[in-house]
């Protein structure tokens, strides 16, 4: 697929977003109306109306890449809110990208401890 840093942060344009949109469009959106920094190396995932297609912008170096996935037959299960962009998890985009329900699917939480008793 692509890069994948454990410590990348992922966000949902909740919306529908016009496909025909390219980097410098998604970047300035990113940008000016979700008040995010297209540079901060984060995932910024995008929809059609139709739900059949996904486009993934983020900044890797020295440049900006687009990665984009076609569905043929289905739909990607596209989260609703108010909100205008909503932060997920990787593994939360992985389900996504498979066919899942973001909200529907659990997995074992991540456990952080600062010492070991």
């Amino acid at each position: 697929m692509f890069y994948d840093p454990s410590d990348v942060q992922v966000y949902l344009a909740l919306g529908i977003t016009d496909m025909r949109k390219a980097i410098n469009s998604l970047s300035i959106l990113v940008q000016e109306h979700f008040e995010l920094n297209p540079f901060s190396g984060s995932f910024f995932v995008f929809s059609n109306r139709r739900r059949t297609m996904v486009k993934i912008l983020y900044w890797d170096k020295n440049g900006f890449c687009i990665w984009q996935k076609n569905l043929e037959r289905h739909h990607f299960i596209w989260p609703e809110s108010q909100q205008e962009v909503m932060q997920i998890e990787q593994r939360q985009l992985r389900w996504l990208l498979e066919g899942l329900d973001i909200f529907k699917t659990r997995a074992h939480d991540t456990l952080r401890y600062s010492t070991v008793v």
